[in-house]
């Protein structure tokens, strides 16, 4: 949290300093897939047992938003070189990770991006239980980690000089992300009509277009161009990659999306089109059959061989031990949470006056459950409250205890 909040400030360089000199890329990386490995293997065990009814799910929401932390704060130091390259060897692992979060964007459904007023009443009639809703913000979160990830991986492609040998191999052919590219620019899963209006996913909400803004490019479309920008034109990437029928004819419905008004937001696109008309009418040399040696991550095929068979019991030991705690032990983490979720500390360290969640307005409301969320009018605070009631509801689970104290 203090990383990305002088991140925000302005100080990311000695951040990027500060990760580069203690070797903590790598270390980040692990936790990060450690999360997601928790999370596909634990978290559902958990969600199953019948008898597990804790005091309170927030020590499960800080693991899920750990997750949420770290690609947030790998998005925003990635952008330098020597934060890629200090990576070393982990960076195969971060580039597994990005293509599992980037198959998830693939697959959502356009019925999934938004949820309409009528599910959100039916939810709301249901009377969810807290595990329930925990599985809902899990989800919710999910989408917005992969979106993350997506913009890791654009940074990652910026850097193709400096990458390990193995890199760009697992890039281009073992997970041919060009092709996982091209899905996501016909399929725009940040983008979708509801009740006749375009929807947009930006700065962590669904907001409505309006017309003379719906051809308008994205922070998301932009990264997206950009990557593939990378790995097509690249002298490198074009040796490498395999030009065969299937991966050509993916490649050329990117000329649907090639509009003047799209090549005047980015005018780099003018030489992916050019690249594409070229490709349109010659046959590309095949990649060279050299000696290929792959490098293979190894973080995630560690933690699963470690625990292969186990998850049930680790799941049924943290469910003792982690999520089920004493008197004496819920006071005490509701201290350690006190200290570690301070407002008072954290405001100080941001650097501009509070925005508002919804529109990035200026905000002098403040969520008087949980005091963790900002908003200008009571009109944007009732919009986003279906989509704030899960975290809002923990969050004041931890208040109570920290006042009970």
């Amino acid at each position: 949290m203090h990383g990305i909040l002088s991140a925000s400030a302005g100080q990311e360089q000695l951040l990027t300093e500060l990760l580069v000199t203690h070797a903590k890329i790598p270390v980040l990386i692990g936790e990060l897939i450690s999360v997601e490995i928790w999370k596909h293997k634990i978290f559902p065990v958990l969600c199953r047992l019948e008898d597990f009814k804790p005091r309170s799910t927030f020590p499960i929401y800080v693991v899920l938003h750990h997750e949420a932390s770290i690609i947030n704060l790998l998005e925003t130091v990635f952008f330098y070189k020597e934060i890629c390259e200090s990576a070393e060897d982990s960076i195969l692992d971060l580039i597994d990770y990005c293509h599992r979060k980037l198959i998830l964007l693939a697959a959502r459904s356009t019925k999934a991006q938004a949820v309409t007023s009528a599910e959100l009443r039916a939810e709301h009639l249901a009377s969810p239980s807290s595990m329930q809703e925990l599985q809902k913000q899990a989800e919710m979160m999910e989408f917005e980690i992969s979106l993350k990830a997506l913009s890791v991986l654009r940074f990652i492609t910026d850097q193709v000089d400096s990458l390990p040998l193995g890199a760009l191999t697992r890039m281009l052919n073992t997970h041919n992300l060009p092709c996982l590219f091209v899905e996501l620019v016909e399929h725009c899963p940040w983008s979708c009509w509801e009740a006749g209006k375009l929807k947009k996913f930006e700065n962590g909400t669904w907001h409505v277009v309006p017309p003379e803004d719906q051809v308008k490019m994205t922070k998301l479309d932009g990264q997206v161009w950009l990557a593939l920008l990378n790995l097509l034109l690249s002298p490198e990437c074009q040796r490498k990659y395999r030009f065969d029928g299937f991966n050509r004819s993916q490649l050329l419905k990117l000329r649907a999306f090639l509009t003047d008004v799209l090549i005047d937001q980015l005018p780099n696109l003018v030489e992916m089109q050019r690249f594409l008309s070229y490709l349109a009418v010659t046959e590309p040399a095949p990649p060279k059959k050299d000696l290929i040696l792959e490098q293979v991550p190894v973080i995630w095929d560690h933690i699963l061989k470690k625990n292969s068979g186990k998850w049930e019991a680790i799941a049924k030991h943290q469910v003792k031990h982690a999520f089920s705690p004493t008197e004496e032990e819920l006071k005490l983490q509701a201290r350690r949470w006190a200290q570690t979720y301070s407002l008072d500390m954290m405001e100080a360290l941001a650097p501009d006056k509070p925005r508002c969640r919804v529109c990035g307005a200026e905000a002098a409301k403040r969520c008087s459950r949980c005091r963790n969320e900002w908003y200008c009018t009571r009109a944007c605070q009732v919009q986003h409250w279906q989509k704030h009631k899960p975290a809002c509801n923990l969050m004041a689970e931890v208040l109570r205890s920290v006042d009970d104290l």
